[in-house]
């Protein structure tokens, strides 16, 4: 336990209220952030407007957790105190749903990660003690090696850059979602379809060269896969890519792609210019910083969450009357 981060009263702070007050019921989502120090606040704002704007008519409450196992500076930990509640309390909070994001990799393998042990307890609770789970990016990796065995594969260099994604199956987490749209990833591992086919994952949406984007395994909880950050906000690939090059220029790694599908003709140029000479950081910042990428999968994104906020208020009346019959029976 984290102690400091442990909300008064061993209570959830309730960090974002969104939708209508008084609806009908209240959901209450927790979002489990395993993003690096350098990534967080962005992860926990980008989901917060998100659901902000998917809420409709539904009465929101997002809360905060944060696995202890987690190594984090003393200024991020100062930042979070009184704001994330211990993921390990996520039992006893009664959320209706989570969403998990991602943790920066430092062992060879996620199994050997200080944090997997206490990560994969919670994901073994989610998928019985939630309505829905949500899993993005590096998440999802971790949740179908922990469940089902599936490794994730590593792709000849990252995938940086905005995608077409075709939709692969009639579902109602897609329900308005165009037959193509567009989103946004960032990863140098995949999985591939048939590994997830071969032990009950449904592929829900692929992208153009058939790997996979989107998936679902249903269960007592309705557990939803993101290979790819629909989340993303219009100038996050740009940061990413910053940092990529900050570390390359400090001799780590080597030199990554210009995110596809994602600056206009000249910022691509520009960038490409800076290859051929010597140039530092600010140089590439200054470029980055002046482009105004088209955050073309918003809408899309909307879309995807009202609808999956609508599947926890649709599901969460049906478990309560089904918990009331069942304690009836057993009176």
């Amino acid at each position: 336990m984290w102690g400091s981060l442990m909300p008064r009263e061993d209570k959830p702070v309730e960090n974002f209220s969104f939708g209508r007050r008084g609806a009908r019921a209240t959901l209450h989502i927790g979002l489990v952030n395993n993003m690096p120090d350098m990534f967080l606040r962005t992860a926990e704002l980008q989901f917060a407007r998100l659901l902000k704007e998917a809420a409709g008519g539904f009465d929101v409450r997002l809360h905060l957790f944060a696995t202890s196992e987690i190594r984090r500076s003393d200024e991020v930990r100062a930042r979070m105190d009184g704001f994330y509640a211990d993921a390990a309390a996520v039992p006893e909070m009664g959320m209706d749903a989570l969403i998990f994001t991602g943790a920066e990799q430092h062992a060879d393998r996620l199994s050997d990660e200080p944090y997997w042990r206490a990560l994969t307890r919670l994901m073994d609770w989610a998928e019985a003690g939630t309505v829905t789970t949500l899993f993005s990016g590096q998440a999802a990796h971790a949740a179908v090696q922990h469940f089902d065995g599936i490794r994730r594969r590593a792709l000849p260099k990252k995938l940086s850059g905005v995608f077409a994604s075709l939709r692969a199956a009639d579902d109602a987490l897609l329900a308005g979602v165009p037959a193509r749209a567009t989103t946004p990833h960032s990863r140098r591992h995949g999985l591939l379809e048939s590994d997830l086919t071969s032990h009950g994952y449904r592929v829900q949406a692929r992208l153009m060269d058939g790997s996979v984007d989107l998936f679902v395994r249903e269960g007592r909880s309705r557990l939803v896969f993101l290979q790819g950050h629909p989340e993303y906000g219009a100038d996050t690939l740009g940061r990413e890519y910053l940092s990529d090059m900050a570390l390359f220029l400090d001799g780590e790694g080597e030199r990554p792609s210009i995110p596809e599908n994602y600056f206009d003709r000249v910022t691509e140029n520009a960038l490409q210019a800076l290859a051929g000479r010597q140039a530092q950081v600010a140089d590439y910042t200054e470029v980055v910083t002046g482009a105004v990428p088209l955050q073309s999968w918003h809408g899309t994104t909307l879309r995807l969450f009202a609808n999956w906020i609508a599947s926890i208020a649709a599901e969460k009346p049906r478990r309560r009357i089904a918990r009331a019959a069942a304690t009836h029976r057993s009176a």
